[in-house]
């Protein structure tokens, strides 16, 4: 019975992707943002969302996801049930595009 539970919480997790490689491969852009933030090459998330948050009154913030590649991070707000990214230059703070 314990080893049936067991591998029925383990499937589940793998089904879910709350454990293993999956997991670790979503924090890679963050741990890229932190490691470029702290080698003074991007601004920090902070710095990035202290500059566009006024810019977005009346929208709710949804969150930030960081590109490494593209070196820029992407904030997601949402307003009257329309969502829009604001794509900023992770370098200069400077907003690249919103996306309506």
């Amino acid at each position: 019975m314990k080893t049936m539970l067991i591998s029925l919480a383990a499937a589940a997790l793998a089904v879910t992707g709350l454990a293993g490689p999956a997991d670790a491969q979503q924090r890679k852009p963050h741990d890229e943002a932190r490691k470029e933030m702290r080698a003074g090459n991007v601004l920090s998330l902070r710095e990035i969302e202290r500059r566009v948050l006024p810019t977005m009154r009346g929208a709710e913030y949804l969150g930030p996801a960081y590109d490494s590649t593209a070196v820029a991070y992407r904030l997601k707000f949402i307003r009257d049930g329309k969502v829009t990214f604001v794509d900023v230059d992770a370098r200069t703070g400077r907003v690249l595009r919103r996306s309506r």
